[in-house]
C-alpha cells in the first residue's frame, strides 16, 4: 500500500478519512490560502486545494497527497470561518431560512507519477428559520467559530438544518465518496 498523506490538520477531515479504513498520515500544509482571489467559487475551491496539496507534495517522492478546501457560497458571497462571535451571528442570521451551497475543492496528487486530479463537490443545505435566541445560544457554545459558514453539521449545528441535497461528508469538509472515486481514477489500488 502506498503512503497516503492528508494535507490537513482538520480533526473533521481526519475522522472522515479514517472511516474509509485507509492508512494515512497527517501533514499540515503551509500554503497561505487567499479567499479574495477573483475566481468563480468552484475554480477558487480547486485552486486552494491544489495549493495545499502542492505545498505538501514537494516533500514526498512516492506518496498520495490528499488536500481539500471547503467554504460556503450564499448568493454572491463566499463564507469562510467567522473567527469571532459577532461575525458568526451575522453569518447565521444571513443563512437563516435560506439555502446555501457547500463547495469543497479536492486535489489528489500521486507524487511518483506526477498525476493529479482536482475536482469540486457541491452540496445544498437548507436552514430552517432561526430566532435571535437560537442564534445566540448556538454561538455561545463556541462551535461556530472555526467552521465555514459558522456551523458544524456534525455537531450542534445539525439542529439548524432542515435538509441537505448531496454529500453529507462534503458538508463536514471532505467528500469521502469523491476521494475514493478519484483514487481509483488515478489508478491507485484500494485494498
Amino acid at each position: 500500500m502506498r503512503k497516503i498523506v492528508l494535507a490537513s490538520t482538520s480533526p473533521r477531515r481526519k475522522k472522515l478519512l479514517e472511516k474509509t479504513g485507509l492508512p494515512f498520515e497527517i501533514v499540515a500544509s503551509n500554503y497561505e490560502e487567499d479567499m479574495t482571489l477573483a475566481l468563480p467559487p468552484h475554480e477558487l475551491a480547486k485552486h486552494l486545494s491544489k495549493g495545499k496539496a502542492d505545498a505538501v507534495a514537494q516533500d514526498y517522492k512516492d506518496a498520495i497527497i490528499i488536500a481539500a478546501d471547503t467554504f460556503i457560497v450564499f448568493g454572491d458571497k463566499i463564507l469562510g470561518k467567522p473567527h469571532t462571535s459577532e461575525k458568526a451571528r451575522e453569518m447565521l442570521a444571513m443563512l437563516s431560512g435560506s439555502t446555501h451551497s457547500i463547495i469543497t475543492g479536492l486535489t489528489i496528487i500521486d507524487t511518483q507519477t506526477g498525476k493529479n486530479i482536482s475536482r469540486t463537490t457541491e452540496t445544498n443545505v437548507h436552514f430552517r428559520k432561526l430566532t435571535i435566541e437560537e442564534i445566540d445560544a448556538y454561538v455561545a457554545t463556541g462551535e461556530p467559530l472555526d467552521k465555514a459558514g459558522a456551523y458544524g453539521i456534525q455537531g450542534l449545528g445539525s439542529e439548524l438544518v432542515d435538509k441537505i441535497e448531496g454529500s453529507f461528508s462534503n458538508v463536514v469538509g471532505l467528500p469521502v465518496e469523491e476521494v475514493m472515486v478519484a483514487l481509483k481514477d488515478l489508478g491507485i489500488e484500494i485494498k
